[in-house]
């Protein structure tokens, strides 16, 4: 679940990037058709890859403890 959660906020970001798709394909070496894949939720990228896309995102994954549940 949390995968999930991480996988879409880095989708988001992508989408909302103020350069295209194509451009981000490029410059992270990710090719277009995975990336495109990826952003509609039908491929997942191996975590060294979601870091890498992470960091040219200028996005910060973060790893806490979970809340104890009551």
């Amino acid at each position: 679940m949390q995968h999930m959660k991480l996988n879409q906020a880095i989708s988001e970001a992508i989408e909302s990037h103020e350069k295209s798709r194509y451009r981000i394909a490029k410059e992270t070496g990710i090719s277009q058709s995975t990336l495109c894949l990826f952003v509609q939720g039908k491929r997942n990228l191996k975590t060294p890859r979601l870091e890498y896309l992470a960091d040219y995102l200028d996005l910060e994954i973060i790893v806490r403890p979970k809340k104890k549940k009551r």
